[in-house]
């Protein structure tokens, strides 16, 4: 999990708390920006960098309301180009997705949402569902009206979601195109979510005054929704995977009864189910999650729902066990949740079940597919079990326990320093061009999962910062996460001769 950031001169920092320096304390975080300083690289530049990589992800913006009012065109209006596919029809955005944007040098994640026209479910309980997501994993929402036709009645059923959720929400009555039209959008303050604001996102007519409402109730940084283990309450795991692999009976047989539904048909669990659970003195919420069978985009009705739900429970977990049938081949789909569980950023244990049936030649070939499809988390701590018979489950809770240790591990500004100066100079970044870019200094701006801002005199190539990564793991353990590495270079007007 790695990014490159070449600095463009933008003040990133602008927006961000006075002494929110990440991890980093006054005195280690003025140190390091006197290492800046010598170094020759632009001190807002820096410490903008470390106020990224130390807040962590982005806060989230939601985009919600009933198909065709003009959602994916504001969105595209939002972050400055066309990118979220827009036709004048209902139910063309079928997936979630997610773009970057920026605002009064504030930056952001807006989520288009979609709905259908027609679904097994019916037109408002699909909207209404996809909303119900959507509302859930933002820090903030824009609600998004047809000043033209007024509220109806799958509006009133979004807004009486957007009441129970609690979030801070924008009203916003699109399709005002001229004075003419705000008479239309004064009738939505009969929504009672506070002032419509009147916009054009297609001419793009009002959208300022609305962005910069936005930014008034988006926080700096997301909400960390998970507990703490102390007055945040039991760490969280959810148990996520396949349909059919066994999420439900590994439940059950941690929590020593029968708490959740089991049957061979696969996609018996459709919500998340939580259940607190004491293993070892400690309490702990176990999440049961709908298995995840293809893509989203691809499924239809109740098993498209099931998948978003159990997206927004990875996203409110602390901890992802991740089961595999070991008694199939790894699959693509294996594969894929995997991923998601790592860009969530959570910590990861890899739980192959059904073990007690393998035999020896199975054995062989589930570690070799584990060596080649799942080489990319061969940091995360992994236990053989068995949940209809309860094989290895002891071992479950300290794989946990590795992988939290991990996820929460921080090495100091100095330790970092002097293993990267050790590590430059045994393996120093290949030629390329005629020049050789070092790695001047670095920081961890953050915890939950680590995360690393190195600064550098040129580009690093993609290959080293893997170098990079597996070495930090070599020397620090960082067992059970995903670390994230961000790249800043040396502007060259600030480079000292």
């Amino acid at each position: 999990m790695n990014d490159h950031i070449q600095p463009d001169g933008s003040d990133a920092s602008e927006g961000a708390l006075e002494h929110d320096h990440g991890a980093l304390g006054d005195a280690e975080f003025a140190e390091f920006m006197e290492l800046a300083a010598e170094e020759g690289f632009d001190l807002e530049d820096v410490e903008g960098a470390i106020e990224e990589a130390g807040h962590g992800p982005l806060p989230v913006l939601a985009v919600v309301g009933r198909p065709n009012v003009g959602k994916s065109t504001l969105v595209n209006r939002i972050i400055g180009r066309r990118e979220a596919v827009v036709e004048d029809k209902p139910g063309v955005t079928r997936d979630r997705v997610t773009y970057e944007a920026e605002w009064a040098g504030r930056r952001f994640k807006v989520v288009d949402t979609g709905g259908w026209e027609q679904d097994v479910l019916g037109i408002d309980a699909s909207v209404a569902a996809q909303a119900e997501y959507a509302i859930e994993a933002a820090d903030a929402v824009v609600f998004v009206v047809d000043a033209k036709v007024g509220a109806t009645d799958t509006d009133e059923a979004v807004v009486r979601l957007l009441r129970k959720a609690g979030k801070p929400v924008v009203l916003c009555a699109n399709k005002v195109d001229g004075p003419s039209g705000e008479a239309d959008a004064s009738y939505l303050w009969a929504l009672g979510l506070g002032e419509p604001h009147p916009v054009s996102a297609l001419h793009g007519r009002g959208t300022g005054d609305m962005l910069d409402q936005v930014l008034e109730v988006l926080p700096d940084a997301p909400r960390q929704t998970f507990g703490g283990g102390g007055l945040g309450g039991p760490r969280r795991i959810a148990l996520i995977g396949r349909p059919n692999v066994g999420k439900s009976s590994l439940l059950n047989k941690v929590a020593g009864e029968e708490r959740v539904v089991v049957n061979e048909l696969a996609g018996t669990t459709r919500d998340p189910v939580d259940e607190l659970i004491e293993l070892g003195g400690v309490t702990w919420k176990f999440v049961d999650t709908a298995g995840i069978r293809k893509r989203v985009h691809l499924q239809q009705g109740a098993d498209y729902y099931a998948s978003l739900r159990t997206a927004a429970a990875v996203e409110k977990a602390e901890v992802a066990v991740i089961l595999i049938d070991g008694s199939e081949s790894i699959s693509v789909q294996d594969q894929r949740i995997v991923t998601m569980a790592v860009e969530a950023g959570r910590a990861i244990v890899l739980a192959y079940n059904k073990w007690d049936t393998l035999d020896e030649e199975r054995r062989y070939y589930l570690e070799r597919e584990i060596e080649t499809e799942l080489g990319q988390v061969a940091w995360a701590p992994r236990v053989n079990v068995s949940a209809r018979t309860g094989r290895h489950m002891e071992k479950l809770v300290p794989a946990i326990e590795t992988a939290l240790a991990g996820w929460e591990t921080r090495v100091p500004t100095g330790r970092l320093n002097a293993f990267l100066g050790e590590l430059v100079a045994a393996h120093p970044h290949p030629v390329r061009g005629g020049k050789q870019p070092r790695i001047l200094f670095g920081t961890q701006a953050g915890t939950k999962p680590p995360r690393f801002v190195l600064f550098a005199s040129g580009f690093i190539e993609a290959g080293y910062r893997r170098f990079i990564e597996r070495r930090l793991r070599e020397e620090f353990g960082f067992d059970g996460t995903p670390i994230h590495i961000s790249v800043r270079v040396r502007e060259k007007r600030g480079k000292k001769k």
